[in-house]
């Protein structure tokens, strides 16, 4: 069974820094793309930054381009996003994504998902 957790949600001050992590199991990772989503009251979900296990290529939405960071530790079945320079816009449930079919069907409609985890920043 392919499960996704996501943790490390909290609320920060504009201008901080955190980092949430998706622990995944239940299927080969390096066979798979995983991407982070958001969603925020009364907006629609927004794709983040999404990477290829398997090479390291990463997507970034332009909102959080030179701000957030995508990696993953293929030894822990992990990945993270690492936020800096946090903004109040930035607040959401950021859910953690998988599908084996590569970065566009992550980014557009992937097959499996997380719960999710909470980030606040206050302004």
């Amino acid at each position: 069974e392919v499960q996704l957790v996501e943790s490390g949600g909290a609320l920060v001050q504009a201008g901080g820094s955190l980092r949430v992590s998706c622990v995944t199991s239940g299927f080969t990772f390096d066979d798979y793309a995983i991407a982070w989503f958001r969603l925020a009251p009364g907006k629609e979900r927004e794709g983040v930054a999404c990477i290829s296990t398997s090479n390291g290529e990463a997507w970034y939405a332009a909102s959080v381009k030179g701000r957030f960071t995508i990696s993953s530790d293929n030894s822990k079945n992990t990945v993270f996003l690492q936020m800096n320079n946090l903004k109040p816009e930035d607040t959401a449930v950021y859910y953690c994504a998988a599908d084996p079919q590569g970065l566009v069907r992550v980014w557009v409609s992937p097959n499996y998902w997380g719960q999710g985890t909470q980030v606040a920043v206050s302004s």
